[in-house]
This record gives structure tokens, sequence and C-alpha cells, in this order.
């Protein structure tokens, strides 16, 4: 297995995943793109000494973006979307 911070690059912290987290016990994570389910649900209970429940995952495609007469690309992300089944995680310490 790799080491966690190849498999989890950082939470994502958007409105999105902040409802989800609120609802339920639901995290969002940005990953490796090839990292498997399996990996990230041992990675995010070995970082954060939570038990998981479910793990689903998601490529977003690259956009292509313009500013001015200048073209580039973003890169693909793919998001694990964590189902906590005990514990929670507080990334603000609030």
């Amino acid at each position: 297995m790799k080491p966690l911070h190849q498999i989890i690059k950082r939470p994502l912290i958007t409105e999105k995943s902040n409802l989800l987290r609120e609802a339920g016990q639901t995290i969002a994570f940005e990953v490796a793109k090839d990292a498997n389910k399996i990996e990230i649900k041992q990675a995010v209970e070995q970082a954060f000494k939570v038990k998981v429940k479910d793990v689903r995952t998601i490529v977003t495609a690259g956009k292509v973006k313009r500013v001015g007469r200048n073209i580039g690309k973003r890169s693909a992300v793919k998001k694990a979307y964590v189902t906590l089944a005990e514990g929670t995680i507080d990334f603000f310490g609030v």
C-alpha cells in the first residue's frame, strides 16, 4: 500500500461537501487517480482513527479554460465521498 499522503491529497471544503457533512457522516476528499476504494478506506481509517462505512468515487474531467487569448486546461480530479460508520473528522478544530 502507498503512503497515506499519496492516497489522500486533501479534503474538499466546498458548499456541497459541507452540506453532506452536516446532513450525515459523509466527508469529501481529493484522492490519487490510481487509488481504489479499498485503499481509500484504509487510508482514511488510519489517518483519522475513524470507522468507514462506505466509499464512493468520481472522476471529474479537466476543463479547457481561457484567460484573454491564452488557453489552458485544468487537470482531471478524482474525488472520494467517504461515509463514516462512527466518529467524526474535524478539519478546523472548532
